[in-house]
């Protein structure tokens, strides 16, 4: 449920300014009007579609999924304002419900077959569906901004299959660093070694090499994931636009890099303080753990309970500090993108969203939902959604009555026959 509703914002928060950026600086101030973006919504509101969506899908086993997905998009983008006129989520419901159809029918086959031995034909679904990630990616971008409209405008997304490919080379190098991590541990755990010397050997160099195989292709994927974040993002923006005005990017991929370098480096210098910690202060009563827990008296022992404590703390500190991490990354992320984002040369935004700010409030938000075993996720998705979208200024160039009629004199251009012509806007 979580991830369907998740879905919806952030479509709502690529849509919530025209995507693409600035043209340059203007000839002069006057021609700029500076426009707000507001959200009108309340957490009051945004629960009731949340709970009823809850209760529909779990009462139809997840049938209600795309009757829930538009609903929430609807609810978000309906209390979006730009410029003073509110978002349109306009989606064919019955394209939504092909695609969940689609989707569930082929989720459901992989099922079957891993599940009754069938690893081959398994095997095979998952590298088709590797393949076909860049085409069910362009389909969805295409589907959510034709879907989606401002003052009757229709954003369009018009990129070819050949420039979602090269925007997705990351996918194959990932797949390509796992399969190589795998066919090491393959090689070294397997052998018909007779010697038991030769076959400590094997053990020993399994102990050593596979976590460091491990290791390594956790940070080249991790590389290569924001690689694929930041082209995916360019294209979107950069073949995205209104009737026929497409955007620019501006930001580069060291900036990128260099975030999420700061983020994942917080992220581990936090958990191996913990971890250092945790060994030098408690390793001897983690070591003699089993002692304690076979005495007597070891249930009533503090000692054996600040042991546990302790071995609980070590895989929690990885999710504990992740939470700050990632949410600095995604405001620091949000403001670059939107700091260099605009509408051919007519409209650029700006961001002044705080990264502390809004890390502050998700470490809040994930101690509330924590302790209300979730009812605060409603709340806390129009929280955040708020401090993002509320963050971002538009400078129109010439005037907004101008600028819409001239958008709207353009609209039904290429880029909307484009997206109607490929037919792969299916999945919602």
């Amino acid at each position: 449920m979580s991830t369907v509703q998740a879905a919806a914002p952030d479509v709502a928060a690529a849509a919530a300014v025209p995507p693409a950026p600035p043209g340059g600086p203007p000839d002069r101030a006057a021609d700029l009007e500076t426009h707000p973006v507001r959200f009108t919504g309340t957490g009051a509101g945004y629960f009731r579609v949340w709970i009823v969506n809850l209760v529909l899908m779990v009462l139809t086993l997840g049938l209600y999924t795309p009757w829930a997905r538009r609903r929430t998009a609807r609810w978000f983008l309906d209390h979006t304002e730009v410029a003073g006129s509110p978002l349109e989520f306009a989606a064919p419901m019955r394209r939504m419900v092909f695609g969940f159809l689609v989707f569930a029918g082929l989720y459901i086959a992989y099922e079957i077959a891993s599940r009754t031995g069938q690893e081959t034909v398994a095997f095979t679904m998952l590298g088709g569906a590797a393949v076909l990630a860049p085409l069910v990616w362009q389909g969805a971008m295409r589907f959510r901004t034709t879907s989606t409209r401002w003052r009757g405008l229709q954003l369009h997304f018009s990129a070819s299959v050949v420039e979602v490919y090269r925007a997705s080379w990351p996918v194959a190098l990932i797949a390509a660093v796992w399969a190589a991590a795998f066919a090491a541990g393959f090689a070294i755990g397997t052998g018909d070694d007779a010697d038991g010397a030769a076959q400590a050997a094997r053990r020993g160099l399994a102990v050593l090499v596979l976590p460091l195989a491990t290791l390594a292709a956790l940070v080249a994927s991790a590389l290569l994931f924001v690689r694929l974040d930041y082209g995916l993002r360019r294209l979107l923006f950069e073949r995205g636009g209104l009737g026929d005005e497409s955007g620019r990017f501006k930001p580069t991929f060291g900036a990128f890099l260099r975030i999420s370098l700061i983020a994942g480096g917080v992220w581990v210098g936090l958990v191996g303080a913990v971890w250092l910690g945790v060994f030098l202060l408690g390793g001897g009563l983690i070591r003699d753990l089993g002692s304690l827990a076979g005495s007597p008296d070891g249930i009533r022992d503090p000692a054996r309970w600040a042991a546990l404590a302790a071995l609980l703390l070590l895989p929690f500190s990885l999710v504990l500090f992740a939470v700050p991490a990632y949410a600095w990354r995604e405001a620091r992320v949000f403001a670059l993108v939107w700091n260099g984002a605009g509408l051919g040369r007519i409209v650029r935004t700006q961001c002044t969203l705080s990264a502390a700010r809004f890390m502050w409030m998700r470490i809040v938000n994930v101690g509330l939902t924590l302790a209300t075993l979730g009812l605060w996720r409603p709340f806390a998705r129009v929280r955040e959604y708020r401090m993002k979208v509320e963050s971002v200024r538009l400078h129109v160039r010439g005037g907004l009555d101008t600028v819409t009629g001239r958008l709207q004199a353009q609209t039904g251009g290429v880029g909307d026959m484009l997206a109607d012509a490929a037919g792969l806007d299916l999945i919602g």
